[in-house]
């Protein structure tokens, strides 16, 4: 069978894994973004801190997703759950140091002038720090986004959700007729929704980032 007409054939379950895939991913990078910004104001001030909570996030992206995966099996079983808890641990650092970075990269004459006109220290995170800060930060997100969705596919591992199992059925199979076709579909499937996301993440720069700051 040609790819064109297994793409053909295959369309609705291709099309619901790609569906699986994208939501998994943006749920997971959502969680990872509020954690990853939180812990960035929480560490940015101190160089200790700030170092301790990238060099945490740096040594769980060491650990290889085949056995992340495998260690949370047994504490939380099968399915979405595994797939859930590594994708986030997974995102948070990108998030993490380019939070960190942003916001001691804010001119720190622009805090002291909005501290001079009575702002307390919430309002001048939430209306001057953090706003110059969310640059980067959409950095640190796009990047975290292009590595989830390849090791989203290592989630059909444990029966986890996407198009891992697409390419997953196709390992299994390798020498059937239509082993080539589901590892090449699934692969596709990824790189397809990886730039669709980067694409999104482009607009999302171009609505939120004022022209004068704009990289």
């Amino acid at each position: 069978m040609g790819f064109w007409e297994y793409l053909g054939d295959r369309r609705r379950q291709l099309l619901t894994d790609a569906l699986q895939h994208a939501s998994v991913v943006f749920q997971c990078m959502v969680v990872a973004t509020l954690l990853g910004v939180l812990i960035g104001v929480a560490t940015y001030r101190s160089a200790w801190a700030g170092d301790l909570a990238t060099t945490t996030g740096a040594t769980i992206l060491t650990i290889p997703s085949l056995a992340m995966i495998g260690l949370l099996i047994p504490a939380v079983g099968l399915g979405v759950p595994p797939t859930v808890i590594a994708l986030t641990l997974y995102g948070l650092l990108p998030v993490v140091r380019n939070s960190v970075v942003g916001l001691r990269g804010v001119d720190p004459a622009l805090v002291d002038a909005a501290r001079g006109i009575g702002m307390s220290r919430a309002a001048r995170l939430l209306r001057v720090e953090l706003p110059l800060a969310w640059p980067p930060i959409l950095t640190g997100i796009r990047v975290s986004t292009q590595m989830l969705m390849g090791i989203a596919a290592i989630a059909a591992y444990a029966s986890g959700p996407g198009l891992g199992n697409e390419i997953f059925r196709g390992i299994a199979s390798l020498g059937s007729r239509n082993a080539l076709n589901q590892v090449l579909a699934g692969t596709l499937g990824i790189v397809i929704l990886a730039l669709l996301f980067d694409a999104a993440y482009v607009l999302l720069g171009r609505l939120t980032i004022p022209g004068g700051i704009r990289a």
